[in-house]
């Protein structure tokens, strides 16, 4: 049996350095990312009040896909995760093609999460590069990364542990402010989320643009599918990260949307400058509240570098495991794949370096580009899924359905369903649409790529067996 279609439960050549507790924050973690804390502004602005119904429609999506990922990765744990079960359900081209597309989103995505760290850095110590603080944050991560996984969990561990303390304290006083009972202030009541244009101010439109908003800040929670393989309990972690993505996501994402939504005028322009965070603690007047969130959006971001460091390196190493990639990549020594480490990296900090030479062509190009890949990633997993379920998991291995996908295939086909109106939603925007396009250019020439080197090594093992006959 080739390697591209053996069923690895985890590579043999990567350590079980992760902990119970890493797995358990990095899942925590993994759904506060920086997407919440940066990009919901600009979400919050087109929809008005009714980014709430958009964060809870996308967040719906966001819990079947997180189900039916989690039941696959229980039941064949692998640093490839998605790509490895595309792989093993549709072919060795789908498993190129979702892995390569997923690692140039989280390389690109480490580059600009460096950036949007580096800037509040210079916010604070005006007259210092950017581009040495980029540089900085990069050294430290791929260091971290280099060295062993158990120093990327410890990362994390606390990374976590910051937002989530520091998240739930943010929700405590915005509910005691709408209730009134943070010394003070008085509540609002409905007034902004019924006044000042209603509660749909921008009309369908606005609620479409902020859906789409809220569906690309929830990336992030297949690292903690990643890094189960090299933990001390793959399917237990697996298993316990999915059944609570329900209430975090619920409490996290929609519980704070609430919050800002109803505590600050949706139009105040301090929402997409200082972030919704800053402002809603700077209009409750909260003395050093609104640094002090800074602080955790600096946290976030350097926490999402580092996470997408690791999940690039692991794909990249999984990829090139399953024959799909340059040799080179898959080298391990001390556990871990320290040539994908670097180049991972590398390709990082290039991007950064794209954004200061070509701002005006290739680094615009280059985020187009990765725009619609996570939606990508998630039909190839509702894809997997269906099939995988029927063909191997339910004929031939019920015993390792430790998580199940509700109602299935109803859920599924009504995941798939969303994703294709998603990408519908896409195509009618404006501001969207370039970002669809150039996806799916990138998709489709991987597809292509992937395909010709399935049908090339497919013949080259037909012919190795006529020689050998």
């Amino acid at each position: 049996m080739s390697r591209t279609t053996q069923d690895v439960e985890s590579s043999p050549s990567l350590t079980h350095g992760l902990k119970q507790r890493h797995l358990s924050m990095i899942a925590l973690g993994g759904v506060i990312g920086a997407g919440l804390f940066v990009g919901s502004g600009a979400g919050i602005a087109a929809a008005g009040p009714s980014i709430v119904v958009a964060y809870a429609v996308s967040g719906l999506l966001v819990m079947l896909v997180m189900r039916m990922l989690g039941e696959m990765s229980a039941a064949y744990p692998s640093s490839g995760s998605f790509s490895a079960h595309a792989e093993r359900a549709v072919g060795p081209w789908a498993g190129f093609t979702a892995g390569w597309s997923f690692w140039v989103l989280l390389c690109t995505a480490v580059g600009l999460e460096g950036i949007a760290a580096a800037k509040i850095m210079t916010g604070w110590l005006p007259g210092t590069p950017e581009w040495a603080w980029v540089a900085l944050f990069m050294v430290v991560f791929c260091a971290a990364n280099l060295a062993a996984v158990k120093n990327f969990g410890e990362f994390e561990f606390w990374f976590a542990a910051l937002k989530v303390g520091a998240i739930a304290l943010f929700l405590v006083l915005g509910v005691l402010a709408i209730t009134g009972l943070l010394p003070g202030t008085d509540s609002p009541g409905l007034t902004h989320l019924l006044g000042e244009g209603g509660f749909l101010p921008n009309g369908g439109e606005g609620l479409v643009v902020g859906l789409l908003a809220s569906v690309f800040a929830y990336g992030g929670l297949e690292t903690v599918t990643i890094a189960a393989a090299e933990s001390q309990d793959p399917v237990r972690g697996v298993a316990s990260a999915v059944r609570t993505a329900m209430w975090r996501i619920a409490l996290f994402y929609v519980g704070s949307m609430a919050v800002i939504v109803t505590l600050v005028p949706w139009d105040s322009k301090a929402v997409v400058d200082k972030g919704p965070y800053v402002a809603t603690l700077d209009h409750l007047g909260i003395p050093g509240a609104g640094p002090l969130m800074n602080v955790v959006v600096l946290v976030a971001l350097l926490s999402a570098m580092n996470a997408n460091v690791y999940g690039a390196s692991r794909i990249a190493y999984s990829l090139v495991e399953r024959g799909q990639g340059p040799r080179a990549l898959g080298r391990v020594s001390g556990g871990v794949p320290r040539v994908a480490v670097l180049a991972s990296s590398v390709f990082g900090f290039g991007c950064v370096l794209l954004s200061y030479w070509r701002p005006e062509d290739v680094f615009p190009w280059l985020l187009n580009m990765i725009g619609a890949v996570i939606l990508v990633v998630w039909i190839f997993i509702a894809v997997s899924q269906l099939r995988l379920r029927r063909r191997r998991l339910e004929r031939e291995s019920p015993e390792r359905l430790a998580v199940r996908m509700w109602a299935f295939p109803v859920l599924t086909w009504v995941a798939l369903a969303g994703m294709v109106a998603a990408f519908v939603l896409m195509a009618r925007e404006p501001d969207t649409r370039v970002q669809l396009y150039s996806t799916g250019g990138m998709t489709l020439f991987l597809a292509v790529v992937g395909y010709a080197r399935q049908r090339t090594r497919a013949g080259n093992t037909e012919s190795a067996g006529s020689t050998g006959s």
